[in-house]
This record gives C-alpha cells, sequence and structure tokens, in this order.
C-alpha cells in the first residue's frame, strides 16, 4: 500500500455523554464516506475536557476497556471496515484510572491500547489528579493499515517518546489532543503557545522521517470553577509530512473533518536522503537515561 487516506475528526464536545459520542460517530461516517480508511478522534472525544477542576464525582465518567464506549466504537469500525483510533478514560480498577488511547481494527477488535505517559498537573489542566502514567512503553500498534505509533497530548513535547516510537517501527506518529489558551492571555502569548505546539511536533516529523498526525478538540469550554475562565481550546488539528511540511491544517474554531492522503513511500525516500538513525551516536547517549546532569 503506498497511499492512504486519513481523517481527523476535530469537534467540539459537551456534558451530555451520548449526544457527543453520537456526534463523533456521525463524523466518523462522513469521514468513511469519503474514502477515509483511517479515523482519528481527538483526546477524551466524549465529553467536556474535565481536568479542568478537581473532583471526585469526575471518576464516574471512566469505563473498563472493553467497555460499552469501545463496544460501540469497534461495532461501528467493524461496520464501516475502517481502521479507527479513539480516546477514552479508562476504570482499570477502582482508584485506577488512565487515559488511554484505543485503536480498533477493520473487523472491529481491539488491536492495541496506549496509556498515556507523560502526565501534566498545571493549572487548569489537573490530570495527575484523575490519570496514573502509562505502563505500556512507547510500543507501536500493528493494524492492516501499518504500524501506529499512538501517543496522547503531553506526550507530543517529548522527542524522547516520538524516537522511541520510531525505533520500534512505527509507520506514523498519532497525536490525539486536547489544548487551548486561557482566554485572558494576550492574543501575541496565545499564538506563541499555539506555534510553540506545532513547531515540536513538525520537529518530531523531521527528526525520525514519519508523517504526524494531531487532533485537537476546538470550542470555548467554561471551567466548573466559577473564579476559572476555562479553555479555549485552539483546534488547528494539522498532519505534517516526513520532512515536517504541512500536508493539511483545520481552522482554530469550527468542527471539521480533515482529509489528507498520504504518500507512504516518502519515508523510505526521505530517510535514504536524511539516515538520521544511521548517523544516531548510540555509544555517548546514557546520560539521557537522567534526570538532569548535575
Amino acid at each position: 500500500m503506498n497511499r492512504l487516506t486519513i481523517a481527523l475528526v476535530q469537534q467540539t464536545c459537551t456534558n451530555d455523554h451520548d449526544a457527543t459520542l453520537t456526534k463523533t460517530c456521525d463524523l466518523i461516517r462522513q469521514a468513511a464516506a469519503k474514502g477515509a480508511r483511517l479515523v482519528l478522534l481527538q483526546e477524551l472525544h466524549c465529553g467536556p475536557y474535565f481536568c479542568q477542576t478537581e473532583e471526585t464525582t469526575q471518576f464516574d465518567r471512566a469505563e473498563p476497556i472493553p467497555g460499552p464506549t469501545s463496544e460501540r466504537l469497534g461495532a461501528l469500525a467493524g461496520e464501516l471496515e475502517i481502521v479507527l483510533v479513539a480516546s477514552l478514560f479508562e476504570r482499570r480498577a477502582a482508584g485506577l484510572y488512565h487515559n488511554t488511547a484505543v485503536v480498533f481494527e477493520t473487523d472491529g477488535s481491539i488491536a492495541g491500547i496506549y496509556r498515556k505517559m507523560h502526565i501534566p498537573d498545571d493549572p487548569g489542566f489537573y490530570e495527575k489528579f484523575y490519570f496514573t502514567p502509562g505502563d505500556l512503553g512507547f510500543t507501536p500498534i500493528q493494524t492492516s493499515l501499518g504500524r501506529l505509533g499512538v501517543l496522547v497530548c503531553w506526550d507530543q513535547w517529548y522527542p524522547e517518546a516520538a524516537r522511541l516510537m520510531c525505533l520500534a517501527g512505527a509507520e506514523l506518529l498519532i497525536y490525539p489532543t486536547a489544548i487551548g489558551w486561557d482566554p485572558s492571555d494576550t492574543p501575541e502569548e496565545q499564538e506563541r503557545q499555539r506555534s510553540a505546539w506545532e513547531t515540536i511536533q513538525r520537529g518530531h516529523a523531521v527528526a525520525n522521517g514519519l508523517p504526524v498526525l494531531s487532533i485537537n478538540r476546538v470550542g470555548h469550554e467554561p471551567s466548573p470553577d466559577p473564579a476559572a475562565s476555562g479553555i479555549r481550546f485552539w483546534g488547528n488539528s494539522f498532519v505534517a509530512g516526513p520532512q515536517g511540511e504541512l500536508l493539511a491544517k483545520a481552522s482554530n474554531d469550527q468542527e471539521e473533518l480533515l482529509m489528507v492522503e498520504l504518500d507512504l513511500i516518502r519515508t523510505e525516500q526521505v530517510r535514504r536522503i536524511w539516515p538520521f538513525l544511521r548517523d544516531r551516536r548510540i555509544d555517548a547517549y546514557q546520560d539521557l537515561t537522567k534526570r538532569f546532569r548535575d
């Protein structure tokens, strides 16, 4: 297979789980009707980004995998004969929860899962309260469309994560995401943040000679804390080629299906002229496993 049509589903989310998931499923159907064989969903797409505050009742949103939502999404992937990347709040056991990406095969089965490894803890993004760090490592998920290097949101800032996926044979790097602005930030600061987010991921594409697909949510979501201003998720979902070139990009304020056809041969071509993996000095990188060189 030399070419692959992919759809990134950028959408708003509400507190109504069933209505939000139904909308997501409708968008997945639209993507498949337009020829997408691989469909990618944003981080925690079944509802609002609940990590803006720390509240134990939010754990009621979690469910096991397999569970009701994964079964519904798997059935849809099987019906449409697509590979689908979803993002769920996983209840692994009482008091043990993960931010988990689930990859469904074209027959509806679960090809594999990835549990978010890097967990942030910042104002408005209190994820350490909710999520245990992943324990499955940086392992690509084998599908009928290739080996998918699925990472999640905060993982996208770490070149080590992208590199380890690459070294394990990933053919695409995929980042379901929920990132946005504090509405009180200046327009200049907002643009610096958005630009940094795009730049770091395009850098992963260049350093590893792989396409990068980043799927972000969009729209303003108020905080449960009346003193906080909420988050305006900035959209801008995008696809970059193996030299970091932008192949497709969504808006910052609209729901949309971002469709792109990838040339899967380009990784081989690019790596022949930029053989970064050949020239890595693996004999000199031991200190990368240290927290800091002091």
